[in-house]
């Protein structure tokens, strides 16, 4: 949440450099303009919507490359040896999951999900219009 933030405020700081201060219209100050005014002249998807769509689309390439692959060992994998102190810090596998269950998708097995190339790419569809529309 703290990294989504982040990229919202820097995203919204490039914003509002490109399209600089407006001119009030009742007072004739120069202000700033403000999010939703941002949002009305800029009609593409957030940054992180952008973000958590293209990651959907590359778990199910990987989760298709097979159980030997270096890349698909650190997206299932559990850590080995000690971790830091604190909150443990969230996993590949979880992420996923936590973005199926934005679509109302989290009770499906996702790898199983991926093996079946359809239904894998109706749901990664699916996210993508939900996110970025």
């Amino acid at each position: 949440m703290r990294e989504e933030r982040r990229l919202r405020v820097s995203e919204n700081r490039v914003l509002r450099r490109i399209f600089g201060p407006k001119r009030d219209q009742v007072t004739g100050e120069w202000r700033k303009l403000h999010t939703d005014k941002l949002n009305g002249l800029y009609y593409s998807p957030s940054i992180v919507q952008l973000i958590k769509s293209r990651r959907m689309r590359w778990v199910g390439h990987v989760a298709c490359m097979g159980e030997r692959r270096g890349v698909y060992r650190v997206l299932v994998g559990q850590p080995e040896g000690k971790g830091p102190l604190g909150r443990p810090r969230c996993r590949w596998e979880e992420t996923i999951k936590m973005g199926l269950q934005e679509v109302e998708c989290a009770r499906v097995d996702w790898i199983e999900l991926v093996q079946d190339r359809d239904r894998w790419q109706a749901l990664v569809t699916v996210v993508m219009n939900l996110w970025v529309t």
